[in-house]
């Protein structure tokens, strides 16, 4: 499986969002540091789930980051968040 597949299912697992896009955004970094060959390296992530009413950016980024775990974060080089209630 896809990491950006790993990625879409485990935030919907955890958040049951309303509306979620993981993009694989590896490509325009072609030639920067974390870049690898085939791409999942870089990703977007807009998220929208009633889950983060009431946290501060920081708690809905510390959320993300847990619900994906160490093991896939630890695969990834670089994780944007566009996080929302």
């Amino acid at each position: 499986m896809s990491i950006t597949q790993q990625i879409d299912d485990k935030l919907r697992a955890a958040f049951a969002p309303d509306f979620l896009e993981v993009v694989d955004d590896s490509e325009s970094h072609r030639g920067h540091a974390g870049f690898q060959e085939g791409g999942e390296s870089h990703f977007n992530v807009a998220i929208r789930a009633p889950a983060f009413a009431g946290m501060s950016r920081l708690q809905r980024h510390r959320a993300v980051h847990s619900a994906l775990g160490p093991e896939l974060i630890g695969r990834i080089h670089a994780l944007a968040l566009d996080i929302s209630d």
